[in-house]
């Protein structure tokens, strides 16, 4: 994934950032970045967008939800520099970001609403789909095989984007790009589920998830 080369990149000036957070609880810090990105879905639904009265809005919703992206980045890592990981925090934490993705597009659905951009709304509800099936199939798969990683788009190859398209103010695009890549992504993920079943990779049923 790019992310990952992209974070090796950066592994010295985020191990400094984990340092100075490391007096903080892990889940405190996995609160705070859905907070802050409940501030952003406010900033993208009054921003009216790319051709309305605030666009700054939109670019100030997304220094928010980059700095909430940081707040997401950070808390596992405090977590095992304290040496206190626990499976509660993890569950939390991927729980969380399923809220933080969909406040997001919350925020996006809310204004193009208050636009009356329908297609606009539709676009937003299936890039929402698709970050949401990617997810889940990964999941579903890692309760049936040892890691199911593949694809063109995880989340935060989304965050990027989101974080990118209001900078830019060319949110419309960047919806596009998670709209497509996203759905394929989890495409991807059940093909290759598929593939590794069929080479005979299986786990217990206990540990199956509804």
């Amino acid at each position: 994934m790019i992310t990952e080369r992209v974070g090796a990149a950066f592994a010295r000036p985020v191990e400094g950032m984990v340092r100075a957070f490391a007096r903080f609880n892990p889940d405190v810090l996995t609160i705070t970045g859905l907070a802050l990105n409940g501030v952003a879905c406010a900033f993208f639904a009054f921003s009216g967008g790319e051709d309305y009265s605030y666009p700054h809005l939109l670019r100030l919703g997304g220094v928010v939800a980059l700095l909430a992206s940081l707040f997401d980045m950070l808390d596992g890592r405090v977590a095992r520099l304290r040496g206190r990981p626990t499976t509660f925090g993890a569950f939390l934490d991927s729980t969380m970001d399923r809220y933080s993705d969909m406040v997001l597009y919350l925020g996006l659905m809310l204004l193009y609403a208050r636009l009356d951009k329908t297609p606009h709304m539709v676009l937003v509800w299936v890039a929402a789909f698709g970050s949401f099936m990617t997810s889940y199939a990964r999941a579903r798969a890692e309760s049936l095989i040892p890691r199911c990683t593949v694809g063109l788009l995880e989340r935060p190859e989304r965050i990027v984007l989101i974080v990118v398209g209001a900078l830019a103010n060319r949110m419309t695009a960047v919806l596009w790009i998670i709209a497509l890549l996203s759905n394929l992504t989890a495409l991807q993920r059940i093909v290759y589920t598929y593939v590794e079943l069929k080479r005979g990779w299986t786990r217990p049923r206990s540990e199956d998830v509804p």
